[in-house]
């Protein structure tokens, strides 16, 4: 078994509180933010934040659909971290402030992967499909907290 990663980033044309306010908003905002790739979204506790849990259905690809459970910690400002308690997955998101005062963000996801030729498959082929539905949530992300007033910034 090896870890298998996935990395996707954007620049966010938003300030860092309103990008991690809005991220961190799993009642109403992330399901509005979810690409089709996640079904059977429901919020079993909490549902802004560290203590948050939250269920989804992720599929990767046609074949390969994870139930997940997830549980949100917060270990520092401007970091949260999604735990999957029916697998090794976890992601975590990262915003910090860039250079011209709007948010940069990181998602990275981890887990281990299966070994032999289905590893190499999964470690060849999961990370690229997952970069791809991060890309489309930061996408909508950004959409749902810039506003014209932060374009004008530039």
């Amino acid at each position: 078994m090896s870890q298998v990663r996935a990395v996707a980033a954007a620049h966010i044309h938003a300030p860092v509180k309103q990008v991690t306010d809005a991220l961190a908003d799993y009642a109403t905002v992330r399901p509005e933010i979810l690409p089709a790739n996640y079904s059977d979204y429901a919020v079993r506790t909490g549902g802004v934040g560290a203590g948050t849990v939250v269920h989804w259905k992720l599929a990767a690809t046609e074949k390969r659909i994870r139930d997940c459970e997830i549980t949100v910690t917060s270990p520092e400002e401007g970091v949260l971290v999604e735990s999957d308690a029916n697998s090794s997955m976890v992601t975590t998101y990262t915003v910090v402030a860039s250079d011209d005062g709007h948010a940069s963000i990181v998602v990275e996801t981890v887990w281990n992967g299966a070994g032999g030729i289905g590893g190499f498959f999964e470690r060849t082929f999961a990370p690229r499909a997952l970069v791809k539905i991060y890309d489309e949530t930061l996408a909508k992300l950004a959409a749902r907290v810039q506003t014209d007033d932060s374009l004008e910034q530039d």
